[in-house]
């Protein structure tokens, strides 16, 4: 599996965050990044400016999705967190970039609620970078359709994504041996 960088920035271009992660595949929701427990993840603000994740994930990136999920393994208490984003390009071999738009969908494994955050974040930065009408029809849509398809357990977020992440922990215990 090769090692892909997911490039997250804003609107203005500064970037935001960098993960690193192993590309699994590609199937008919798009591509699916595995993030093993460890795995790197660099900050372009606050003061963390490296983290290591604390659990196994898969990120999907949809063919043609206004949004980005990261499906979390447990113990995490969040179950699916998806980041609304411009659709992902391959900017670089070994390179997928997202610009984050702000808005964030998390569903919790104990009750399966569905949260919108960052609302106030978007709606500043709206008019902070001057997001055109069609970027916030589409994030707004996209949040729409989120949220839907999370809290009715649509797939890919019922349990397509559970073979992606068998496929990510199989591969890390032959990483790891």
């Amino acid at each position: 599996m090769d090692v892909v960088e997911l490039m997250l920035r804003k609107y203005d271009g500064r970037p935001h965050r960098r993960v690193t992660g192993r590309l699994l595949g590609t199937d008919e929701y798009g591509t699916w990044i595995g993030t093993p427990r460890g795995s790197v993840v660099r900050y372009s603000y606050g003061w963390r400016r490296v983290e290591f994740t604390r659990e196994d994930s898969v990120r999907l990136l949809p063919h043609d999705g206004w949004w980005m999920a990261m499906f979390l393994a447990e113990p995490n208490r969040k179950d699916v967190y998806c980041d609304v984003t411009t659709p992902a390009q391959r900017t670089a071999p070994g390179q997928f970039t997202v610009i984050d738009l702000d808005l964030d969908l998390i569903r919790y494994r104990a009750d399966h609620r569905v949260v919108i955050d960052d609302e106030d974040e978007f709606a500043e930065h709206r008019h902070r970078f001057g997001y055109p009408d069609e970027v916030v029809t589409r994030a707004t849509g996209a949040v729409a359709e989120l949220r839907d398809a999370l809290a009715g357990n649509h797939e890919p977020f019922a349990a397509h994504y559970r073979a992606w992440m068998g496929r990510l922990t199989g591969a890390r215990r032959r990483w790891f041996r």
